[in-house]
């Protein structure tokens, strides 16, 4: 028999289940047995004495146990999930559990056990209901973005994450043994993006890894995350590249919202707010005024080039209190702190952004140079030229203007749910974790 999703049952049908244990009560005539599959629960009935096999397997059951049941799906009004139960044929103990080595949710007498000591079992972790919500929202949010952009004509490819040259500044990067000479991992998908602007691609998105060498130990940094890159021509402005994200993003939330926000606000107290368009704008210099004067917050003229993380943590109250938005661009950031293949205006300023989502950094986007001679001659000026030598002759043979920007899916993942980026991941991955 062909086995049926939980979500699908119905009463009075012959229907084969299969799951893990979620909870058994194993009494003297009767047991019930909650099965979970990733759609959801229901209570399987044994009475006893009827099947003695089935009696001899319910004995072995214990909890995360896989089994497979076989029977009929009748209507029972005083069975809380969902009204149905199911009475066994067959019950079959495919998989047999040790006791848990780790506490996945508070109980009576113990405590959670520790994020680390979960992604020690990471597997284990990942079978309740609340982790299964973080990747069934997360595989919405990616699959909104996807089919904003397929219907806006953009190109889906995939990059070479093994590259000949460090990437972009020649630093945060993995080195690796590329049989007789060095490789590096890719930090992004950017130079390759931009190629396909020069092969007249004309829109294209990526979602793939993203490897950066850095020692970070926040809530919000990984050595591997997953990115979604988008790069589209003929813009006339970097603000064109705004408005695509804030169009792009207001749909994702649209669609995420429609489907898992009531799930979302009832495991993780969060609701999922589709913004207004267009997002509100704000020059760095600007912002840091006006933290200072509504908030006190000060930092050295040195560090005003960049936005610092209280400065983003701030911005979030701003942003609320004057605009009543969870997103700002923040615009007219310093060329030191910006790549070189960002475009720059007469006066030297990069014609780029941030975007902040609920006090953090979530995109650096800008339109970008596409003129050789100033592309070449911004390469030199942070000391890349050698390096970036294969990039540079994209530019040679014509390149329409362009830009875009990257997301990372997991710190979209995490700041939509309220979590740690350690939670937002399937695994993680940082400077002192490489297994599971």
């Amino acid at each position: 028999m062909e086995r049926t999703y939980i979500r699908d049952l119905q009463g009075d049908k012959e229907v084969k289940i299969c799951g893990f244990v979620e909870n058994i009560r194993n009494k003297r005539t009767m047991a019930f047995i909650v099965v979970k599959d990733i759609t959801g629960k229901v209570q399987v009935t044994v009475e006893k004495g009827k099947n003695a096999e089935i009696d001899e397997t319910v004995d072995k059951i214990t909890l995360d146990s896989v089994i497979s049941v076989s029977g009929k799906a009748v209507k029972n009004e005083f069975v809380k999930l969902g009204g149905i139960e199911i009475i066994p044929d067959e019950l079959l103990l495919v998989s047999e559990a040790e006791p848990l080595p780790i506490d996945r949710e508070e109980g009576k007498g113990h405590e959670r056990s520790s994020i680390d000591q979960r992604i020690d079992y990471r597997w284990i972790d990942l079978r309740t209901e609340r982790n299964q919500l973080i990747f069934k929202a997360q595989t919405e949010l990616v699959a909104a973005m996807r089919s904003f952009l397929v219907e806006r004509d953009f190109i889906e490819i995939h990059t070479p994450k093994l590259i000949g040259a460090a990437s972009e500044s020649g630093a945060d990067v993995f080195e690796v043994k590329y049989f007789d000479r060095k490789a590096y991992l890719a930090q992004s998908p950017q130079f390759y993006k931009q190629m396909a602007m020069a092969a007249g691609f004309d829109r294209i998105f990526e979602v793939g890894p993203v490897f950066r060498a850095e020692k970070s130990f926040t809530n919000k940094h990984t050595t591997e995350f997953t990115g979604f890159d988008l790069e589209f021509s003929y813009i006339t402005s970097f603000r064109d590249v705004m408005a695509m994200e804030e169009n792009l993003l207001t749909d994702m939330l649209k669609r995420v919202k429609e489907k898992y926000g009531e799930a979302i606000e009832k495991e993780f107290g969060l609701p999922v707010i589709v913004p207004t368009t267009p997002f509100p704008v704000v020059k760095l210099a600007d912002l840091y005024a006006a933290l200072e004067a509504e908030y006190g917050y000060k930092v050295d003229d040195s560090e005003k080039n960049d936005l610092t993380t209280d400065a983003e943590r701030l911005s979030y109250d701003w942003v609320k209190k004057h605009y009543n938005h969870e997103f700002l661009f923040v615009t007219d950031y310093s060329a030191e702190k910006r790549a070189f293949y960002h475009m720059r205006d007469e006066n030297g300023i990069p014609q780029g952004y941030d975007l902040i989502w609920r006090g953090t950094e979530i995109t650096t986007g800008a339109q970008r140079e596409h003129r050789y001679d100033r592309l070449k001659a911004q390469a030199d000026e942070k000391g890349l030229g050698e390096d970036v030598k294969f990039y540079l002759d994209f530019f040679r043979y014509g390149c329409p203007p362009h830009g875009g920007f990257g997301l990372g899916i997991d710190r979209l993942t995490m700041l939509l749910l309220g979590l740690s980026i350690k939670e937002a991941m399937f695994i993680f991955r940082g400077p002192n974790r490489l297994n599971p």
